[in-house]
């Protein structure tokens, strides 16, 4: 997630989550044995790409490993002959520390997304996410903010996504702010609703933003830290 996550352009694409929590006291193990699939992968010349993310806050140890597809189509394919040919290293060295996995889909957002590309030096990322009760709301009041943070800033500060279906407890929307690192979580800046009533005064942002918690029904958040070393 970004988390959102992965190389962005102005197109919108796909983005694939998997959710794995690692059993209590098997996370050594679990980051062995993603290494060694991944460098029977690499060995057996795979092509796909994929970053690997440890949640920072929360219960337990849970990774989201993100990937792209350019469209629903990639959901036909049979995978990969190097995937096949490494199956059984994650059966044996990955799947017995696993505690449980979930998987989504989520589409991006380009017309209310930072337009600048992921940068590669990114390694920290703040995901934000929201489950709805309107979602035409929520996108009008997105959008309008959007508008501002390109007109005050040049740019958007985080990558939007659609949550596309899922169970019941799934986010709807989620946005993903990256950081070069922690440190740079310390630079004091505007939040987005002061940067709107800077432009715009306040009747105008209390009007907004009470339009934007009506149309949310709840909305929680995490930090997340790339593992360059399990990512591809």
């Amino acid at each position: 997630m970004p988390f959102l996550i992965i190389a962005q352009d102005n197109d919108s694409f796909l983005l694939t989550l998997s959710e794995i929590t690692v059993k209590p006291g098997h996370d050594a193990q679990f980051i062995a044995g993603v290494k060694a699939w991944k460098d029977c992968y690499l060995k057996n010349e795979g092509n796909d790409k994929w970053n690997i993310w440890k949640r920072v806050q929360g219960e337990g140890s849970v990774y989201t490993i993100t990937g792209r597809m350019a469209n629903w189509a990639e959901m036909d394919e049979q995978g990969d002959e190097a995937g096949k040919a490494c199956r059984m290293l994650a059966v044996n060295l990955i799947m017995p520390h696993v505690k449980s996995s979930h998987y989504n889909i989520a589409r991006f957002i380009p017309n209310t997304s930072r337009s600048a590309a992921f940068s590669a030096d990114t390694e920290v990322v703040w995901v934000a996410n929201f489950k709805t009760k309107n979602s035409r709301d929520f996108r009008e009041c997105v959008n309008e903010i959007s508008s501002v943070m390109e007109t005050t800033e040049g740019d958007n500060r985080g990558y939007w996504y659609a949550v596309m279906g899922g169970s019941p407890e799934v986010a709807d929307y989620f946005v993903s702010i990256p950081y070069k690192n922690f440190a740079e979580l310390d630079v004091e800046r505007d939040g987005v609703w002061k940067v709107y009533e800077n432009e715009h005064g306040k009747e105008k942002t209390d009007a907004l933003r009470d339009k934007f918690r009506a149309s949310v029904s709840k909305d929680w958040s995490y930090m997340y830290t790339l593992n360059k070393k399990l990512s591809n």
